[in-house]
């Protein structure tokens, strides 16, 4: 498929969850970002029951987990397979490197920074792409930076497999990172 049409129906999608009434993406964008906080807590609580060994802490995060699923379901509704795990893991890596990325920018790394907020965004359009069903994994086509092909092959390969939309610098973006353009216009905290 064509990389230009598909970046188009990506948008065609994401128009049609805008104009719906199924999706409040504002508040659940926030809902998303609480998952995240849960999710961490569900780790101190963890560490912290094992550095004390009291195990009241455990009791404890028995209950914010309870509280963490409630609420996940409200975003990650009739997944198939693993896409409720999924769904976690992705807003969990989300957060660590959101958090990862904020120590090194306070220690003045605004480089590596910049890298890991730009592979937190990633993950977050993946969440998002998955759970406004913009897309299914059959729809992930990403290269391994790792493969073995010389470099004209993978130019050769990316073009055909790796939409075709460019950053503001006339960067080809990946799919990843088009998807992260794309949900920009659809998922904004902003709007009331």
């Amino acid at each position: 498929m064509n990389d230009d049409i598909k970046i188009k129906e990506l948008m065609d999608k994401i128009s049609e969850v805008q104009n719906s009434q199924k999706f409040d993406l504002s508040s659940d964008e926030d809902l998303s970002i609480a998952v995240m906080n849960l999710i961490s807590i569900e780790e101190h609580l963890f560490f912290t029951a094992q550095k004390t060994e009291n195990p009241k802490y455990l009791d404890l995060l028995n209950e914010v987990r309870a509280m963490r699923k409630e609420l996940l379901g409200k975003i990650v509704k009739n997944p198939e397979g693993e896409i409720w795990c999924i769904s976690k893991h992705l807003l969990a890596g989300t957060m660590r490197l959101e958090e990862v990325g904020t120590k090194a920018l306070g220690k003045g790394d605004k480089e590596g920074a910049t890298e890991l907020f730009k592979k937190a965004y990633q993950l977050y359009s993946l969440f998002w792409g998955l759970n406004l069903k913009l897309m299914g994994v059959e729809d992930i086509d990403v290269k391994d930076d790792d493969d073995d092909m010389d470099e004209d092959s993978l130019k050769d390969e990316s073009e055909e497999k790796i939409p075709s939309k460019q950053n503001d610098n006339g960067k080809k973006l990946n799919f990843l990172e088009s998807l992260g353009k794309v949900l920009a216009k659809a998922i904004d905290c902003c709007k009331e």
